[in-house]
């Protein structure tokens, strides 16, 4: 659904916004000022890459949404995977997505066919009504994103839940960990500690660095130990 709205979390304005069957928000412009990056988690993920790597230059996304990063960059290669090819039209039509770097289609199996270490981030942002895809959460596809990145190489994870007692949250943070050897988790805060919240993960095989004024109200948090998510684990097919 595409919608046109006078507020958004609290904040007037015009906006025009992108949502899926539940109550995310997959993507949102300011119709006053386009250029604007108005979701938070998309501030922070912006904040990361070009803290952590001011020169990177090539990016996989898997989960289109309206698009905001790609086209945050117009002089950077991005190659977005996206598995619904209704929304990349009516990110065409209604969010004035211009690039042509949209492959439709189940992003792990895109990224299987791309080169050895040719990108410097792999961001993932792809929701389902039952959340993140839990083949785009194993060990067995942390370690493709591996083969896939250089060695200052990173991925950058856009989840949803909740910073403690979080059984899937932390599932995925336990098997990101036996792939790269620096994490960071961080949160935005919410009213409640049971609220569902966005929760950003990043792992690296070198230091991650941030400033905290630029995340967007992201914090950082200590997951907890969870299970290893195997392919062999029928929930992830």
């Amino acid at each position: 659904m595409v919608y046109d709205a006078a507020q958004l979390y609290g904040e007037m304005g015009k906006y025009r916004c992108m949502q899926f069957a539940d109550d995310a928000i997959q993507g949102a412009i300011d119709l006053k000022d386009p250029k604007r990056i108005v979701l938070k988690y998309q501030r922070a993920i912006i904040h990361l890459m070009e803290f952590n790597d001011p020169s990177f230059d090539n990016v996989f996304v898997i989960g289109h949404g309206i698009g905001t990063i790609a086209n945050h960059y117009p002089d950077k290669r991005f190659t977005v995977a996206e598995i619904d090819e209704r929304v990349v039209e009516l990110s065409k039509r209604f969010f004035g997505y211009r690039k042509d770097n949209v492959v439709v289609g189940d992003g792990r199996e895109i990224l299987r066919k791309e080169q050895s270490k040719a990108f410097h981030y792999i961001i993932l942002d792809a929701f389902t009504n039952r959340g993140t895809p839990l083949h785009l959460t194993s060990l067995e596809f942390f370690e493709m994103t591996l083969d896939k990145l250089d060695s200052r190489g990173a991925i950058i994870m856009n989840l949803m839940g909740k910073p403690k007692n979080d059984r899937l949250i932390n599932a995925i943070h336990t098997t990101l960990r036996e792939t790269y050897a620096y994490i960071m988790a961080f949160s935005l805060p919410a009213t409640d500690e049971i609220d569902i919240r966005n929760i950003i993960v990043m792992g690296s095989n070198k230091t991650i660095d941030f400033q905290a004024r630029d995340m967007a109200g992201f914090y950082e948090i200590e997951l907890e130990q969870g299970h290893l998510i195997m392919d062999s684990d029928p929930r992830t097919e």
